[in-house]
C-alpha cells in the first residue's frame, strides 16, 4: 500500500469515527515517522512466512511448510495429523482447513 493510500485511509477511518482524535494522531504520526503500523513479534513474524511447500510434499505441502516454518522435520507433522485423523477426524479438518487457508511458497 502506497503512503498516500494509508494516509487515506487513517482519514477516512478518522472521518466515519473509527478512529478518535488520539488515536488518528498516534496513527498519522508513526505513518510519517516511518514506524510499522504494529509492531511484529516472532510469533506473528513465523506465522506470516508460513507457506505451502512445493517441493517436500505428499498431498497438500502442508506438513512440508511446517516443517520449515518450525523446524521440526516434516515426517513428525504428519505423523501428527495422522494420529488426529484417528481422534475424530480432527487432523483431516486441520489439514484440509490449512490446504485452503496457507498459500504455496
Amino acid at each position: 500500500m502506497a503512503f498516500t493510500d494509508e494516509l487515506d485511509k487513517l482519514d477516512e477511518l478518522h472521518r466515519r469515527g473509527a478512529l478518535s482524535d488520539e488515536e488518528f494522531a498516534r496513527a498519522k504520526a508513526r505513518l510519517l515517522d516511518g514506524q510499522p503500523a504494529a509492531p511484529q513479534g516472532p510469533a506473528i513474524a513465523a506465522l506470516n512466512a508460513l507457506r505451502r511447500s512445493t517441493s517436500d510434499r505428499w498431498i497438500g505441502g502442508v506438513c512440508g511448510g511446517l516443517g520449515r516454518a518450525t523446524g521440526v522435520e516434516s515426517w513428525v507433522w504428519r505423523l501428527l495429523f495422522a494420529v488426529l485423523f484417528f481422534c475424530g477426524g480432527v487432523g483431516l479438518v486441520l489439514y484440509v482447513l490449512m490446504w485452503i487457508i496457507v498459500p504455496t511458497e
